[in-house]
């Protein structure tokens, strides 16, 4: 490794960084350090350990972060401490290193990828679309070879997993499902990933040919975004109000739905162990190797006999007294086995206390037996939980998939500072003066209006544009109006719609008589009666709606 990191080697630092960040905290420390050194056979003296922490930590604060950890790296390719680092993880026991992946890749460099997360991931798609008729031809697949890394290679699982994480997301009929060939199984893989960024997933150089090759750690960084996704779908106030259960003291609905899936994940599980009576827990990782509090946990959400759909089970917690960390972690996930949501971990994963498989597990749980009453509060305003309608999804993954930062998890919420609007300018062609916008993080005092002047900003840009803005201000946008700020998001994506179709017009400006006769042509040669006049009606916008899913699925030259 020399000169500039590229974001192949970016992507490998960040699982390299993950496995030393052993309780998941975002920063090394020393002890953290110590333990990989000493279980990939470089065991250290003290000093040694913290004189790389020292030449590492920028800020002096007795910790490394990401940052700290990339710029160091970056500034010593080739010296003994990344050498340390490479050899360290590589050795690590559950992880696999490979050769280099890409055309662009030398011939040293090494790919790591976990064991556990590959025989973890191969037994949740094999009990999800054990049923699924068109995933027979790879079905079932064996967790302890690398069988995964071919049966993906034609798209169709994942495609599948897809529409199972976030339903509706592909049209089945765009699947190519029979007789494939080379080029079949590229749309579908194009199709796939497209898809995998509409709904939120980080495909950052991944191709289609990655995939069709089966490069380990690519495939289960991709599977683990699609298969996190759906377990995190339920953990959301708009889609469960039970959740509103876990308000604290003085806590209003808004103060919830500012919470992230996984920090609603640990605020759920600590609402159990309260009532069990049990100390918290700070993470799905050091907190929970000892498999105690999962054993009050279980103990909590289990069916009561209340139900009638839902017999009673009871948590058998002979097992808690167990001595050995590992037969006691086999005794719980046989009670966890009994409620059906023994997947994700093994009583290794556990002990070691893997924090993705952990989180998963976890995530599994509350989604079967979250065990949350809707609180009757008259003071709690529920009409902020209202529906995402298939217009309001249909935008946020357009969004998503143009890979704006932040993620834009709830369409009003997250847009209310302009950051995700001003950046979807830029994606139109439209030119943003940086220097004009107050980025966060915002300060306590004054917040407020940097985020509304940048609304203001985002209204003058429309303007600009050429945007009917009519009776829209910042003040909206800030407010989260859901009309107007939709008024300004359609007109968005219309436009850089016809950016990308303006190879239809054969010269001339694209408009949308131009695109509704593109539109019956294609529908007429495909043998469909079906047409449209315009884009004016509601049957015209969803004709729209499925005209952007066929260009990003299929990738149409237009």
């Amino acid at each position: 490794m020399s000169g500039k990191i590229t974001k192949e080697e970016m992507e490998e630092l960040r699982l390299v960084f993950g496995k030393i960040d052993l309780d998941n905290n975002g920063h090394i420390c020393d002890y953290e350090l110590n333990e990989l050194l000493k279980e990939a056979g470089h065991s250290q003296p003290g000093y040694v350990v913290r004189e790389i922490i020292q030449k590492l930590d920028r800020n002096a604060d007795n910790r490394i972060s990401f940052e700290e950890f990339l710029t160091i790296v970056q500034e010593l390719k080739g010296s003994e401490i990344a050498k340390t680092f490479r050899k360290a993880i590589n050795r690590k026991e559950g992880i696999l290193a490979i050769g280099g992946t890409s055309v662009q890749s030398s011939e040293g460099t090494q790919h790591s990828f976990s064991e556990e997360e590959r025989f973890a991931f191969v037994n949740w798609i094999n009990t999800a679309l054990e049923k699924d008729p068109d995933c027979q031809h790879v079905l079932p697949m064996d967790p302890n070879t690398d069988s995964l890394f071919k049966c993906v290679g034609d798209g169709v699982v994942l495609c599948k997993m897809i529409n199972l994480s976030v339903p509706d997301t592909i049209d089945e009929r765009t699947i190519n499902k029979k007789k494939l060939s080379p080029f079949t199984i590229q749309e579908n893989l194009n199709l796939a990933l497209n898809s995998a960024s509409a709904i939120g997933c980080h495909v950052v150089n991944i191709g289609a040919l990655d995939l069709k090759e089966g490069k380990p750690h690519l495939v289960l960084g991709l599977l683990w975004q699609i298969i996190k996704i759906g377990l995190f779908a339920d953990i959301e106030l708009s889609r469960n109000e039970a959740l509103a259960a876990l308000l604290r003291d003085g806590e209003t609905l808004e103060d919830l739905m500012k919470l992230s899936p996984e920090e609603l994940l640990l605020r759920w599980a600590n609402f159990h162990l309260e009532n069990a009576g049990q100390p918290k827990i700070n993470n799905f990782s050091s907190d929970i190797k000892d498999s105690k509090a999962y054993f009050h946990l279980l103990n909590q959400i289990s069916p009561k006999g209340t139900d009638e759909e839902q017999p009673r089970i009871d948590i058998n917690m002979s097992g808690f007294s167990e001595k050995d960390d590992v037969r006691r972690a086999e005794a719980m996930l046989q009670q966890a086995d009994r409620l059906g949501c023994r997947q994700f971990v093994t009583p290794t994963d556990v002990v070691s206390g893997n924090p993705k498989l952990n989180l998963a597990f976890v995530a599994n749980l509350f989604n079967k037996y979250p065990a949350l009453t809707k609180p009757e509060n008259e003071d709690i305003d529920w009409g902020l939980l209202e529906g995402e309608t298939r217009e309001e999804r249909t935008f946020r993954n357009w969004m998503n998939s143009l890979g704006v930062n932040p993620h834009v998890n709830h369409l009003y919420g997250d847009l209310q500072d302009a950051m995700v609007i001003l950046q979807l300018y830029e994606k139109i062609k439209v030119h943003v003066d940086w220097n004009k916008v107050n980025t966060p993080p915002y300060p306590k005092l004054g917040g407020y209006m940097k985020k509304l002047e940048n609304c203001n900003y985002a209204v003058d840009l429309g303007k600009t544009a050429k945007f009917s803005l009519v009776g829209i201000g910042g003040q909206d946008l800030n407010d989260g109006n859901s009309t107007l700020t939709l008024a300004l998001v359609w007109q968005l994506m219309r436009r850089y719609t016809l950016n990308v179709l303006e190879g239809l017009g054969d010269g001339h400006k694209v408009n949308d008589d131009i695109i509704v006769k593109w539109v019956n042509k294609t529908l007429a040669e495909a043998g469909k009666s079906t047409k449209i006049s315009s884009f004016k009606v509601k049957q015209g916008f969803f004709f729209f709606l499925s005209l952007l899913t066929l260009l990003w699925g299929k990738k149409l030259n237009v």
